[in-house]
C-alpha cells in the first residue's frame, strides 16, 4: 500500500513538474524605453516592477507597473506617472502573447531560437496587436530568457499618450519630445 502511494505521488510530482508554469523573475528582467527630446537627445528609462507567467499551453501574460517607471530623475518620474501614464486611471500595462510550448520543452540548456510572435499590448485603455521577433534562450533546465531581437516602436498617438507627451514637453520647456518610442525587453522566467 505504501509503495503504491509513493508511486502515485512520484507520478503526480513528475507530471506537475513537466507542465509547471514559468514565472517571470522581476529582479533579473527589464523593460526599457528610450525618449528622444530636442530631436537628438535620447534617454534610457525602465520599469522596476514586472510580473508574468508562461503557462503549459505557451500563453504569456505579463504586467508592467507603470508607477515603477525609473528615469533616474525623481521629478521626471512623478511627471511621467501623473501626466503621461495617468497611473491613477491606468496603473498597469498588460501584454499577452504565446509561444510554442513543445519547442521550449524540447530545448536543452544553451539552445536558442527566434520566434515571430503577436503581442496584444493594453496600455492607457487601448489594446493594440503588434508583431515582433523574440529570441528564446534556455539558460538551464528551469530558466528561460526571452529577449527582443529589435526594438518595438510604440506610437504614442495609438495609445492616446500624445497629449501626455505634450504636457511633459511644455512643463520641461523643451522644443520637442518624440511620440515614437523604442521599447526593448530582457525577461527571465523560472520554473
Amino acid at each position: 500500500m505504501l509503495k503504491t502511494f509513493m508511486l502515485v505521488l512520484t507520478a503526480l510530482l513528475i507530471s506537475n513538474n513537466a507542465f509547471a508554469q514559468w514565472k517571470l523573475v522581476n529582479t533579473e528582467s527589464t523593460v526599457n524605453f528610450i525618449s528622444i527630446k530636442k530631436s537628438k537627445a535620447g534617454e534610457l528609462h525602465y520599469f522596476k516592477k514586472l510580473n508574468g507567467t508562461i503557462d503549459d499551453r505557451g500563453n504569456i501574460s505579463m504586467g508592467i507597473d507603470l508607477g515603477s517607471v525609473d528615469t533616474n530623475i525623481p521629478v521626471r518620474d512623478d511627471r511621467m506617472k501623473s501626466m503621461l501614464f495617468e497611473i491613477k486611471l491606468f496603473p498597469t500595462a498588460k501584454m499577452k502573447a504565446s509561444v510554442d510550448p513543445k519547442k521550449i520543452k524540447n530545448m536543452n540548456a544553451g539552445d536558442t531560437y527566434v520566434d515571430s510572435i503577436n503581442l496584444d499590448l493594453s496600455l492607457h485603455g487601448v489594446s493594440q496587436k503588434l508583431m515582433t521577433d523574440v529570441r528564446i534562450v534556455k539558460l538551464s533546465k528551469n530558466r528561460l530568457l526571452a529577449t527582443s531581437v529589435k526594438p518595438i516602436i510604440i506610437n504614442a498617438d495609438v495609445y492616446k499618450l500624445a497629449g501626455g507627451i505634450e504636457k511633459l514637453r511644455a512643463v520641461a520647456k523643451l522644443p520637442s519630445i518624440s511620440t515614437s518610442v523604442p521599447v526593448t525587453f530582457n525577461l527571465i522566467f523560472s520554473q
